[in-house]
């Protein structure tokens, strides 16, 4: 069995992507590959291979020793640039962190993008194209589904919104990267229609904008719902209430919030950005301004064959981007890293 060790803090900060997105990967290798892998988490005993989900100090110090940690592959969720709009720091700190995130990636022997976007930035930052893989988000269908009208009929008497409502839901943290400021905008323009955001304050008062969203945060308007941090278990509810799932950001990665809504059938509507064209191009309806979406969530109002459109575009993308379609790309991923390490000692004989 190949020795796995998997390093990562991402369940420390609740309601962030990368920790939904390693949870996912867990729960799935071993689910799939418990007699091929032998995951273990932060722990510093030998492997063949060790995986760091995340940039924490003590892990950047574990690279040191080498023959200890196998070859180390880095999960890379986000680029310093990718953070503008996220946390506010004091720039000579915001410098540091810059630097120290770089550093972190030339240490790995390979690299995993959540979106092919990244490699040019990457190239950019020095990082050799061979060292930089391909991999996509993905979320199970077991937890992500639709739900039929019924259930559907009754999750909106508990959560007392009426059966012709029509429902825009968002998901994220509450800062200005998401593009919250539109949704209540929107939500403020559309009065008849009812607004949801389930999310807070990971990053508590070092979020960008922290004390603007905090105070429409606590006093929204009457038909906008802020739910805060919730249990992700419980996000299944949320978009299958809803009749849109938008997510209005200025800058992503690859959203786990989007293939959630795609594996519950849940009509998409995102800003347009070019990162999307490189994963998800052609399954969601993309806005480029405040006023396209101000269009367009009046005319799906009362358009059901544009809104039946989407749907079945997102279960076309919620197919491919699969447990099993993304869980061979790893099996391949990780046993081929070893078959790599292997050619390259007999070459050097």
């Amino acid at each position: 069995m190949l020795k796995i060790t998997m390093f990562s803090r991402a369940d420390t900060v609740k309601g962030q992507g990368v920790g939904s997105a390693y949870n996912e990967l867990i729960k799935m290798l071993k689910a799939r590959f418990n007699k091929t892998f032998d995951v273990r988490i932060n722990e510093y005993k030998k492997s063949d291979i060790s995986h760091y989900h995340t940039i924490n100090p003590e892990f950047y110090l574990s690279t040191f020793f080498k023959r200890r940690r196998g070859v180390t592959v880095g999960y890379v969720h986000f680029l310093p640039e990718t953070l503008e709009g996220s946390i506010h720091l004091a720039k000579p700190i915001q410098k540091i962190f810059n630097w120290y995130v770089l550093s972190f990636y030339r240490r790995m022997d390979k690299l995993v993008v959540v979106n092919p976007s990244f490699t040019p930035e990457l190239i950019k930052a020095g990082i050799p194209e061979k060292k930089i893989n391909y991999i996509p988000n993905f979320v199970s269908n077991e937890e992500f589904y639709q739900m039929t009208p019924d259930e559907k009929d009754e999750l909106r008497k508990k959560y007392q919104i009426s059966s012709d409502k029509f429902v825009i839901l968002g998901v994220g943290q509450i800062q200005k990267r998401k593009g919250v400021d539109d949704f209540i905008r929107l939500a403020k323009e559309n009065p008849e229609v009812s607004f949801i955001w389930v999310g807070g304050f990971s990053f508590g008062k070092i979020t960008d904008g922290y004390e603007e969203y905090k105070e429409v945060y606590e006093n929204p308007p009457a038909n906008l719902t802020f739910t805060g941090i919730i249990d992700r278990s419980e996000l299944v509810n949320y978009y299958n209430i809803a009749d849109i799932f938008l997510l209005p950001s200025y800058n992503e990665l690859f959203p786990m919030s989007i293939l959630e809504a795609f594996s519950c059938q849940t009509p998409v509507m995102v800003r347009n950005l070019d990162l999307y064209e490189a994963v998800i191009s052609g399954y969601y309806l993309g806005a480029d301004d405040f006023g396209e979406m101000d269009r367009a969530v009046k005319a799906l109002q009362t358009d059901d064959d544009l809104l039946k459109k989407y749907a079945c575009l997102a279960h076309e993308a919620s197919n491919y981007y699969s447990e099993a379609h993304v869980g061979e790309l790893w099996y391949d991923f990780y046993t081929g890293l070893l078959k790599t390490d292997d050619e390259t000692e007999k070459a050097n004989v």
